[in-house]
């Protein structure tokens, strides 16, 4: 049987710099793998030199990213040539929301293809933006075989998803992790540059530095707990948080910058805990929890209203706390430091979770049968 070809649509991708939903993508892309499902992936970067880059899960081709406003790259005339070509070839398009952006790109092209969408997130920070988007956003919608949400919280709280028109369309997938696509080394390393001491307990948190992440709640957190808390990943917060560090004279905060999958792992497997503050529903699922779970970490996470409160079960895998609530976030941390017992059994539990609800296979399977039933 012919294996069957798949092109995925986002605004920026692997080898630019990562976030969750990139690795998303990527963790599709190899959990479809097995079940005859070859991918491709399409997206834009200001720097799209090469312009194919061939990698363990698909190969990534890309525009030129001419401007980005409002978070939307957006592509010149060749991006719409380059993408009818690939379109021409894929058996499945396979959308990834929100840029609107590929809106724009699958109205003008108007591939013969059977698409698919995963809506990751509701447009939250641009709204007047978003009410000029609307039209067209509706418009991309119903012409979708099938929209995926990626918990069942998202599914009920999406002002999209929960449209009449579109419901019977909505499936829910929850996004996961294949283990053995991360590092097995550990780059132990990136401990002693940080200057963490041998067995030194410390908090974590991975992810870009955007906005609603919540890390100015992180920073007053961290004021009061007696251990380091170690921040993963660059972006367009950066520059503030080396402000907030330096306005609260914060030394229990380190920054680790960009980490290697190698360093990641490092991190991950020495970890007291994992922290997403992340306050406003832009945070729709959080693949840094997934990650912990993996590693059998206990999390503690904020009640958003999205998936990460699907990933993370209050009181089961670790703590749920009020968003932009330094107490309440402190508290929790506390908690973990002197229950060792507690956050080793949150840990437990996690892992459990992991392999029940949010392993590759599972989600290759998922994604497999949608896939079929578009066609």
């Amino acid at each position: 049987m012919r294996r069957l070809r798949v092109l995925h649509v986002y605004r920026t991708y692997y080898p630019d710099p990562p976030g969750g939903l990139q690795e998303a993508i990527r963790q599709i892309a190899f959990a479809t793998k097995a079940h005859g499902f070859d991918s491709q992936i399409y997206t834009l970067s200001k720097k799209p030199v090469p312009i194919v880059c061939r990698r363990s899960e698909g190969v990534v081709i890309r525009s030129r990213s001419w401007i980005e406003l409002a978070s939307c790259d957006l592509g010149g005339v060749g991006a719409f040539a380059l993408f009818s070509k690939l379109a021409k070839r894929a058996d499945i398009i396979h959308y990834h929301f929100p840029w609107p952006f590929a809106d724009l790109l699958h109205m003008l092209v108007r591939s013969t293809a059977p698409a698919v969408m995963t809506y990751h997130s509701d447009i939250i920070r641009q709204r007047w933006l978003g009410a000029l988007y609307a039209p067209l956003m509706h418009h991309t919608l119903s012409k979708m075989a099938a929209v995926v949400a990626t918990s069942p919280a998202y599914a009920q709280t999406s002002p999209i998803l929960v449209d009449n028109k579109l419901k019977e369309r909505v499936h829910i997938i929850p996004l996961g992790i294949d283990e053995h696509t991360y590092s097995q080394q550990a780059d132990e390393n990136i401990l002693s540059r940080l200057g963490l001491k041998d067995k030194e307990v410390f908090f974590l948190f991975i992810g870009v530095l955007r906005y609603y992440k919540g890390l100015l709640t992180l920073m007053h957190a961290a004021t009061e707990v007696g251990v380091n808390v170690v921040i993963a990943g660059t972006g367009p917060q950066a520059n503030e948080l080396n402000k907030w560090i330096a306005d609260l004279k914060l030394k229990n905060v380190l920054l680790a910058g960009r980490v290697s999958d190698a360093e990641k792992t490092a991190l991950l497997r020495r970890c007291h805990a994992l922290v997403m503050p992340s306050h406003l529903r832009s945070e729709a699922f959080g693949m840094a929890l997934v990650e912990a779970a993996m590693f059998g970490k206990p999390m503690i996470s904020c009640e958003i209203g999205t998936g990460t409160s699907f990933v993370n079960i209050n009181g089961q895998t670790g703590f749920v706390v009020p968003p932009e609530n330094p107490r309440a976030l402190a508290v929790a941390m506390n908690i973990m430091l002197s229950d060792k017992v507690l956050a080793r059994e949150f840990g437990v539990a996690a892992r459990i979770r992991y392999e029940k609800y949010f392993s590759g296979s599972s989600m290759g399977q998922a994604y497999a049968d949608l896939y079929r039933n578009a066609l």
